[in-house]
């Protein structure tokens, strides 16, 4: 984990290497607090989709456990007897 004060965000490249190096996020503090975090786009992206992906697997989850499941094979044929197939 990279932790750097805020003066140094003037030095734009070492903080875009860090981030490259460091392949997550950045900690900058402010008069030693954490105050911002800086990270690659990429590592943003993943982080993001992994957001998504966990927030997706919950919904699936709670609807298993409250009993709001379908067949597929009933899905399939209510799928094939609207759209042809």
């Amino acid at each position: 984990m990279q932790i750097v004060p805020m003066r140094d965000l003037k030095d734009t490249v070492r903080i875009e290497a860090l981030c490259a190096q460091e392949n997550g996020p950045v900690f900058v503090t402010k008069n030693g607090y954490g105050r911002l975090v800086v990270m690659d786009i990429e590592y943003y992206e993943r982080t993001m989709r992994q957001m998504q992906e966990a927030a997706a697997l919950a919904v699936g989850l709670d609807d298993a456990e409250n009993g709001r499941l379908r067949a597929g094979a009933d899905v399939l044929s209510e799928m094939k007897a609207k759209y042809g197939g």
